[in-house]
């Protein structure tokens, strides 16, 4: 062999392929930042803020690199084209990691599909498409305009007094008694009244699960702080009203029994498809499913409408579109009707556009089930894959002007621009396991924005500091401490309040 390397001329260079292939990237030639003994990158990480520190880690290690999160390897992603490939590669190869799933069940948390993997994903996904279908749809629709026209009422009263309205308490209010009124059927009022008891048991739960999923140690096991014991009994209040909604459920379906051929609400869609023999379904699964919905349909939903307004805001062109479009689809309807929100393409625009530039999802965790190839990198069964979800959609090289708020590359006339947008983000997730509520999200979000702009004139749009709102990650991002002021428009016909 030694002769031959130091003869190459005596080879036959005519059977050796142009490049050979190259072996698998492991773990350990990634780059990465720098750690510490034991801890690894653990102590660097501020999970307030991780997704800035991701995507900046992203600019200065490139798309693929490493992180030692105490015994945890982790591989972090930012080509959206390899994160495209594992979160189609679910639920077989890749599943949400086994340390959400303990921080979950620790905190006395019930799971739904959301966390479901294997054949417990796909039965409880069954059930939950189920409850999504579209005629189901139209028979939710009433109860979504029944919250909006209170939360028009809300604000024209906030505009009376020229009050200062807390934007992302409003909108959570709003997520609330949506998702209670639309998805469970139970009238929570909390825009009509200043109470927010299950919303502020609510709002405890991401945090913690935040906090918790990155902690160097946990602490909350041996000194558990005020803030802890808080949690304990949210959760416990939480998961009793998840079992109230499910006892008016059923006790509706039992008094009247055309609610099984027609469901007026998600929940009961879901007993429905949970009841039909071969469903598999047990109570404890309806129980984690509502549960889903009532987080996920809260922050996500919220936080995005309070960014949406926020962008429009600094943007006056676009606010005044959004606003013509409203005027003219809607005329002076207290709130619109279901055709009339199919026609508002440019406000789902605005909505698609805020979502790209700052979505509430901007990292998601997942674990490999089997030994798989990410490009070039190795990545063995077990191992944790961060995907950084924005890097290429607010990315120059991938799209023109990316740091805009231009929702017109999202439009049928501009299609090259669209089509590249919705393949770069990807705020649902993407592959089976993309949100099943996604449409309702929309209107949810397109509700809204046709109430404030269809209602009001916006007076200013602010944080205290008149500096950009910062963003917090606490699972779900969202804007940190805006406001809003609003002045009532001339209106002619009924109004809501």
């Amino acid at each position: 062999m030694r002769g031959l390397e130091a003869v190459p001329t005596l080879m036959d260079t005519s059977r050796i392929p142009a490049s050979l292939p190259k072996a698998p990237r492991q773990f350990d030639e990634l780059p990465g930042p720098r750690g510490v003994p034991i801890f690894g990158n653990l102590l660097q990480i501020d999970s307030t803020r991780m997704h800035l520190q991701l995507e900046q880690w992203c600019e200065t290690f490139g798309p693929v690199f490493k992180l030692r999160l105490g015994k945890r390897r982790v591989v972090v992603v930012g080509d959206h084209a390899l994160i495209a490939t594992a979160l189609r590669d679910r639920p077989d190869g890749f599943r949400r990691t086994t340390r959400f799933e303990k921080v979950w069940t620790e905190m006395g948390l019930v799971g739904g599909v959301f966390g479901a993997t294997g054949e417990d994903w796909k039965r409880q996904r069954r059930m939950v498409m189920a409850s999504f279908d579209p005629a189901h749809v139209k028979s939710y629709f009433p109860s979504l305009q029944r919250v909006a026209l209170r939360l028009v009422a809300r604000w024209q009263q906030a505009a009376r007094r020229g009050a200062e309205i807390d934007l992302q308490s409003d909108l959570m209010r709003y997520t609330v008694d949506t998702i209670a009124g639309l998805a469970f059927g139970a009238e929570v009022d909390t825009l009509g009244s200043d109470e927010d008891v299950i919303q502020r048991h609510l709002n405890r739960i991401f945090p913690a699960l935040s906090q918790r999923l990155f902690a160097p140690l946990p602490t909350w096991r041996w000194f558990p702080s005020a803030a802890d014991k808080a949690l304990v009994r949210s959760v416990a209040e939480v998961n009793a009203a998840v079992d109230d909604f499910i006892a008016q459920a059923r006790a509706r379906l039992k008094a009247d029994p055309s609610r099984r051929v027609h469901p007026q609400n998600l929940l009961e869609a879901m007993l429905v498809a949970a009841d039909e023999p071969s469903s598999g379904i047990t109570d404890r699964e309806v129980s984690g499913n509502v549960l889903t919905m009532l987080l996920a349909g809260e922050d996500t939903t919220a936080n995005t409408l309070a960014w949406t307004i926020h962008l429009l805001w600094t943007n006056p062109a676009t606010l005044a579109r959004a606003a013509d479009e409203v005027h003219r689809v809607c005329g002076d309807s207290p709130v619109p009707t279901l055709d009339q929100i199919a026609q508002l393409d440019y406000v789902e625009a605005c909505a698609h556009e805020a979502m790209r530039l700052k979505p509430v999802a901007p990292q998601t965790g997942i674990e490999a089930l089997r030994d798989t190839m990410l490009g070039d990198v190795h990545i063995p069964k077990g191992m944790v894959v961060i995907g950084v979800m924005r890097r290429d959609a607010t990315s120059e090289r991938h799209v023109t002007n990316s740091t805009a708020f231009e929702p017109e590359r999202w439009l049928g006339d501009a299609a090259p621009a669209a089509s590249s947008a919705k393949r770069l983000s990807m705020p649902f997730g993407a592959g089976p396991r993309i949100c099943p509520g996604r449409y309702l999200a929309l209107l949810e979000m397109k509700m809204a924005l046709a109430a404030l702009l269809g209602h009001f004139e916006l007076a200013s749009v602010a944080t205290v500091d008149g500096l950009p709102p910062r963003e917090l990650l606490q699972l779900a991002m969202a804007p940190v401490g805006l406001t809003m002021k609003l002045h009532e428009r001339q209106r002619v016909g009924v109004e809501a309040a």
